[in-house]
């Protein structure tokens, strides 16, 4: 037997709340697995305290010691937390998810929504990317540098406002090109320019100007109210859709649906050097411990981490070891295998055995 190759990449490991502790050691099971038939090298997985846990041991859901640590690290792994269930004066700050991509600058939020073969959707045929800028627009707890861009002049008052900035639309608009570019070439942006007349108009013409030059890619665009109907009636029919901050979460939790589930809804937040894969869901409280969460969007975000490196480094062994995990989830769901949420009866750690099977098993 050749010996693997010395570990070439330290990930961080952050499980956050609820069914965190199940999705995210479920998906380390599966990229180990993938790695080692790809023949790439192993990886060091450094865990690291985040939310509720980390509250009660260090004070704070998102310590300080663990920025420092994913600051230098390539790339980690984000579970989903219920910053929602914590107490004040942790509830009302930016959620840890929001802190991470504030401070390391992670701009690109990248959303595909892909129904599987053999299993349940709402729209099958749906194979699609939400391309979502992650700095500004009109999340106002993260679209200004310090303080907050929310706030109340009186008791009965209350203000928010909403920023777009040419830098920012170009930046996420190459990386919503670029991914056209590398799939059906086709590209629609999504705004409310006939009401938001000054930002998301700024927003769409910034798209369109970067669009001139990639002659390739047919481009179309939509309100965000008849986007969503557009949506619904033909999801097959759109590749890339780029968009602001808040647009894209809403649409992608829509598309997520479409394609089957929340459940198997992945992302990633990626800046130019370093990448967040987390999924789209929450944390699930009300079944977590109960091994029945769906870890397919956590793994599918793995898969994307690992290409997102891939390309980084021009490490042919991680885009295979991305390849062959996407191949085995797939597998593993046509072959009916699948959790509780998708029609099937298998719990978290077994679908996690199955997909691991499923990998070593190519054929």
């Amino acid at each position: 037997m050749t010996a693997r190759p010395t570990p070439a990449y330290r990930l961080g490991l952050l499980e956050g709340d609820g069914i965190g502790a199940e999705i995210v050691p479920a998906t380390t099971r599966v990229v180990d697995a993938a790695l080692a038939a790809a023949e790439a090298p192993g990886v060091d997985w450094l865990p690291l305290p985040l939310g509720r846990s980390a509250i009660d041991e260090h004070g704070t859901p998102i310590p300080e010691s663990t920025l420092e640590a994913l600051a230098g690290l390539d790339a980690w792994l984000l579970g989903p937390h219920d910053s929602a269930a914590y107490p004040e004066p942790h509830r009302s700050r930016l959620n840890p998810s929001g802190t991470i991509r504030t401070r390391f600058g992670l701009y690109a939020n990248i959303r595909p929504a892909k129904a599987f073969e053999g299993a349940k959707a709402m729209v099958p045929g749906t194979d699609l990317v939400i391309v979502r800028e992650n700095t500004e627009g009109f999340y106002a707890d993260r679209n200004t540098h310090a303080g907050t861009g929310e706030f109340m002049p009186t008791p009965d008052v209350a203000i928010a406002h909403g920023i777009i900035t040419r830098p920012a639309v170009e930046r996420i608009a190459r990386t919503a090109f670029e991914l056209a570019r590398g799939r059906r070439k086709r590209l629609t942006i999504v705004h409310k320019a006939n009401v938001l007349r000054l930002t998301t108009g700024l927003f769409r013409d910034v798209c369109r100007e970067i669009a001139e030059q990639y002659p390739d890619v047919t481009v179309d665009d939509f309100h965000i109210d008849a986007m969503t109907v557009h949506l619904l009636r033909r999801a097959p029919e759109f590749d890339v859709i780029v968009t602001e901050n808040m647009f894209g979460d809403i649409l992608s939790d829509l598309t997520g649906e479409l394609a089957g589930s929340l459940g198997i809804a992945p992302s990633i937040n990626a800046s130019d050097r370093q990448c967040m894969a987390q999924a789209s869901h929450g944390s699930a409280p009300d079944i977590a411990g109960r091994d029945i969460a769906n870890p397919i969007a956590m793994m599918l975000s793995a898969a994307m981490l690992l290409e997102w490196l891939g390309d980084r480094n021009d490490d042919d062994a991680l885009r295979r070891a991305a390849t062959l995990l996407d191949s085995g989830i797939a597998r593993t769901v046509a072959t009916g295998t699948c959790t509780p949420d998708m029609g099937g009866s298998t719990g978290t750690a077994a679908f996690a055995d199955a997909v691991a099977a499923a990998i070593g098993d190519p054929a």
